[in-house]
């Protein structure tokens, strides 16, 4: 015979968040000057990658969490590829998570759950272009945070001044 679990000790045990569902949101693999680009990989070329994160209520804490991730490699002024994804999550907060950690938490850890499969996605993009594959770097999602706070606290400071600075 079964014995149901207390509600009291499931809601504890619940993640303090998790993600409903993801998807490509936007995705885009340029090799604009294949086959010369594919030809001449002698020299390594200069790859360049630029992450965002961003998120919106969707409902009563329910986020959509989007990981915007830009790699552009180019060679002597050249561009040899770009990779363009949004990388997105439904993510539920748990109620028992106190309003002001929400952001952080949905800014934070929503970011670092879907990182991985967006980094095997921008992997596999550059290799099905015929490069080697281009693996991302782990990301702080703590530091990225923390300097999107700064660059927002700075941008409402400058407009609070009335854009004198």
């Amino acid at each position: 015979m079964n014995t149901p679990t207390p509600p009291a000790a499931n809601a504890s045990a619940e993640a303090p968040l998790a993600i409903a569902v993801q998807y490509v949101k936007d995705f885009s693999f340029e090799n604009p000057n294949a086959p010369q680009s594919l030809t001449d990989m002698a020299q390594s070329p200069q790859i360049n990658v630029d992450m965002n994160v961003d998120a919106r209520q969707l409902g009563e804490r329910q986020y959509e969490v989007m990981l915007r991730i830009s790699a552009k490699a180019s060679k002597d002024e050249r561009k040899i590829f770009e990779v363009e994804l949004v990388y997105a999550g439904v993510c539920q907060v748990n109620a028992q998570v106190p309003d002001e950690q929400v952001s952080p938490l949905v800014m934070i850890e929503g970011p670092r759950m879907l990182f991985p499969f967006a980094r095997g996605i921008v992997a596999n993009a550059t290799r099905d272009g015929g490069f080697p594959p281009l693996l991302l770097n782990p990301v702080n999602f703590v530091a990225l945070y923390q300097q999107m706070a700064q660059q927002q606290q700075a941008q409402r400071e400058a407009n609070e001044n009335g854009g004198a600075g």
